[in-house]
């Protein structure tokens, strides 16, 4: 079966699964494989919950006509999501970074949705098989879409580039992510880039934070780039919590219900954008104030008598040092620190880890709490636990009062089981 074959019947559906578990009847089944899994296994699952068709690469013995054998599942996932993509004449626009994207682009996400119907990237999914689900999602009625690209080595972002076709791009930052994969800041640069490779020469426009002389650097040579920089902020306080504001030369003040300064130039890139794509100035400030963040995102939460700042999604070097810094500079007292590991550093991991419990002790703290193997070398003044489980149940015998509470660290620390009860 060709890729147009297959977009024939997937026009008919508009449905996508790779998961037998959450099939719905009219769904295209693609078994796709991975270190700990194999979707061949469970075509006929996927057939007896009301798969359409089932897109394998692996013999099977059953002789359903809904069954189609392909050389590999995945390529004709991303093919067919291709096929999809160039049957839209508008704007794409594709989000990286080390630190930031996915709050990147949920606010421009709020910002253009107000406007224009808006397609953008669900949770997670951000990677070789996330980017095409993303794409297949996207309906005709679409005017804009947001796509964002997750990468941890060197030629990732091109591939995704290869598939998503953006016509505009913005790089949030390079910083000390993914060192494992991408070799050094160096090699993140290098990886990030592609996207402004893609750019550059595919006649498309940049959205560049013109305060970081590095993407400056990496974006010269792109025909079309929107600089956007530093606006002036303050903060402002609400139930005692403090919030991010900022103050743009044209004279509006816009209260987020973002914590945190180092969220300052994901503001500034939403607004930026909006601007371009001639979102009205209230509309924008509307649109920001108005988002809150989730999933575990630099998110405020009560626990029990504490406040929380749930930011347990991700971590490298960059974003703790920033959320450290944001968290220390706060007014509040009784300031706690519950910080998981960081992964995929590679060979700098001892180095980084030891590196920040030095960054942390130039702060005061009520208590300072690490977790993982990572932090094996904590100094006695300091909790150590192996898991977030042993940090738990600890905190259930010795449980904090009245406390602020800075909860960070690599999703699979999964420090959020910290709060369970």
């Amino acid at each position: 079966m060709t890729i147009p074959e297959l977009y024939t019947i997937y026009l008919q559906h508009q449905k996508i699964s790779t998961d037998s578990r959450t099939i719905q009847p009219g769904d295209i089944f693609f078994a796709l494989k991975g270190e700990n899994f194999n979707g061949n296994a469970y075509t006929n699952i996927a057939l007896s919950r009301g798969a359409i068709l089932c897109v394998t690469d692996e013999e099977t013995q059953n002789n359903d006509t809904r069954i189609i054998r392909v050389e590999n599942a995945l390529n004709t996932l991303q093919q067919l999501a291709l096929y999809h993509r160039k049957q839209f004449n508008i704007p794409f626009l594709a989000i990286t970074g080390s630190n930031g994207k996915t709050t990147t682009k949920e606010l421009i996400h709020a910002v253009l949705s107000s406007t224009y119907i808006t397609y953008t990237t669900t949770g997670n999914l951000n990677n070789h098989i996330g980017i095409p689900l993303t794409l297949l999602k996207i309906k005709q009625d679409a005017a804009i879409a947001v796509v964002e690209m997750g990468a941890n080595h060197i030629g990732e972002i091109a591939s995704y580039c290869h598939i998503v076709q953006p016509t505009h791009g913005l790089i949030t930052n390079c910083g000390k992510a993914h060192l494992e994969g991408f070799g050094s800041e160096e090699g993140v640069k290098k990886g990030k880039g592609e996207l402004y490779d893609f750019l550059r020469e595919n006649n498309g426009t940049a959205f560049v934070n013109s305060n970081l002389n590095y993407l400056m650097e990496m974006s010269s040579g792109i025909s079309h780039r929107i600089l956007y920089a530093s606006e002036e902020t303050v903060t402002h306080e609400d139930n005692h919590q403090t919030f991010l504001q900022v103050n743009t030369e044209d004279g509006f003040h816009i209260k987020t219900q973002l914590v945190g300064d180092y969220n300052l130039p994901n503001v500034l890139a939403a607004m930026a954008i909006g601007k371009y794509f001639q979102v009205t100035p209230q509309v924008i400030k509307s649109a920001i104030e108005n988002y809150i963040p989730s999933n575990s995102r630099s998110q405020l939460i009560m626990w029990k008598t504490n406040t929380v700042i749930l930011d347990a999604y991700n971590a490298n070097p960059s974003s703790m040092k920033a959320a450290i810094t944001n968290f220390a500079n706060e007014r509040n007292t009784n300031k706690v620190l519950i910080l998981g590991g960081m992964k995929e550093l590679g060979k700098d991991r001892e180095k980084e880890h030891t590196s920040l419990i030095s960054f942390i002790e130039e702060f005061k703290w009520a208590a300072v709490i690490l977790v993982g193997e990572e932090f094996s070398h904590t100094p006695p003044h300091f909790q150590h636990f192996n898991t977030s489980v042993e940090a738990r149940d600890w905190l259930k015998k010795h449980p904090l009062h009245n406390a602020h509470i800075l909860l960070k660290g690599s999703r699979s620390m999964k420090m959020e089981t910290v709060l369970d009860d």
